[in-house]
């Protein structure tokens, strides 16, 4: 059913594209439209359709009254449209009745979809013409919003997931965070509780309900989810199903727990705060409900590795939609820049709770006393360029469903999910097939 909708979606995008083409005549004319754009400050409206939660709000309200104090002729129209799949629901209503906002969110996962059916503005026009300074950018940050080799859209709402531990509790056990796989056995030794062979406190939880929780750990142990040619996946090789075999091993001795399911999130987040679980793998998002929650010390670790170290994006950029006319475009792109540049970077991060993307601004003066008033973040940055895109592939949020079901079977029904994950392949390679 998903797949039939992205085929709508890019069926639609095409009708668009050739609407396009056949009103313009030619690029040469397009060029000269965002010329023409670009020289124009006669007022101008573009809407910015968004997900951001009701936290974020003032903000959000906040940048775009000091966008409009820059660009007194644009005027930024924020439209709030749900969760993230709500959004991608209208934006694809929009595109089949070719009236798009000029700019909005997309979640990470879903860019290559939208990109692929060519939704999204190619930005290199603007970047070059410009001069951004893509160096600034942590280089997997800006990555995760690029797909054949053109950048759409640049991280805006961005979290990673890390390892939030009770740090008193483990200065009173003698031990810190694990870094590597390696320390893991040992770690769970010494923080496991058990009364009567049953569990009582867990050395560490790793959330079951999401993949994007789970997909770093199977590049870190020197697998990969797809192919190099990403015409299949590889989650049945030997590398690549190290991650759920350990999973299930640290599972059935009692020093790991996995949620899955609804209400999984709270009932994790629960266990940490009344000292049941010593350590939680959580976005970068949720450091701060930790912090004001906790009755002890809360420290930040990066996710341990194997083979190498990474850590996933998650939450979405800020693209500018291709159908939008010219003028509106240009506008959208003078919004776009402001509300990701290194001078508001701070001021967005510490207002929403995400993470700066600029390395520029880690040492200034604003980014000093971030880290002063939040010194759990430090764990992040010390990794920054080890924060990469999710897995690139229109069919992504499809395939990926399936090895999540494997992941719930073996939380729930305490399956061996090797022999499921290669059944699970069979569904992943022919929903890949279909795709191309």
């Amino acid at each position: 059913m998903l797949r039939k909708k992205w085929l709508t979606l890019q069926a639609a995008s095409l009708a668009l594209v050739m609407s396009i083409v056949g009103c313009s005549s030619s690029g040469a004319d397009k060029v000269e439209d965002a010329k023409t754009a670009a020289e124009d400050n006669s007022p101008v409206t573009i809407q910015y359709w968004h997900s951001h939660a009701d936290a974020q709000i003032e903000t959000l309200n906040y940048m775009i009254a000091e966008f409009q104090k820059k660009y007194p002729n644009i005027t930024v129209e924020p439209v709030f449209q749900g969760a993230y799949t709500d959004l991608h629901k209208k934006l694809q209503a929009a595109v089949a009745a070719k009236e798009v906002p000029a700019v909005t969110n997309v979640e990470v996962s879903v860019l290559p979809n939208f990109a692929d059916g060519g939704v999204f503005a190619d930005l290199s026009p603007y970047i070059k013409r410009d001069a951004v300074d893509m160096n600034d950018f942590s280089k997997g940050m800006l990555q995760a919003y690029s797909y054949n080799n053109k950048q759409y859209g640049f991280p805006l709402i961005v979290s990673t997931s890390v390892m939030v531990y009770n740090k008193t509790m483990l200065d009173q056990l003698g031990t810190k965070p694990p870094q590597t796989w390696a320390e893991i056995d040992e770690f769970n030794k010494k923080v496991t509780q058990k009364d009567n062979g049953k569990t009582t406190r867990y050395a560490f939880s790793v959330p079951g309900w999401d993949t994007w929780y789970y997909d770093p750990w199977v590049s870190n142990g020197g697998g990969a989810i797809l192919s190099q040619d990403h015409k299949a996946t590889l989650l049945d090789q030997p590398d690549s199903l190290k991650w759920i075999q350990n999973f299930r091993k640290w599972m059935q001795e009692g020093s790991m727990h996995m949620g899955y399911g609804k209400g999984a999130s709270d009932t994790m987040r629960q266990m940490f705060l009344e000292g049941k679980v010593a350590m939680v793998q959580h976005s970068s998002a949720i450091i701060k409900t930790y912090l004001e929650n906790a009755k002890f010390e809360v420290g930040v670790s990066f996710i341990p590795g194997d083979k190498e170290r990474k850590s996933h994006i998650g939450g979405a950029g800020i693209v500018i939609m291709d159908g939008a006319p010219a003028k509106q475009k240009e506008a959208a792109w003078k919004f776009v820049k402001f509300m990701t540049g290194a001078e508001n970077n701070i001021k967005w991060a510490q207002g929403t709770g995400y993470l700066p993307t600029h390395k520029s601004v880690l040492n200034t003066e604003e980014g000093k006393k971030y880290f002063e008033k939040l010194p759990q973040y430090k764990a992040v940055f010390d990794n920054f360029d080890n924060v990469v895109g999710r897995p690139q592939h229109p069919a992504y949020p499809e395939f990926s469903k399936k090895y999540m079901e494997v992941v719930g079977k073996m939380i729930l029904e305490n399956a061996d999910p090797v022999p499921l994950m290669k059944d699970a392949v069979k569904d992943m390679n022919a929903i890949i097939k279909d795709s191309q």
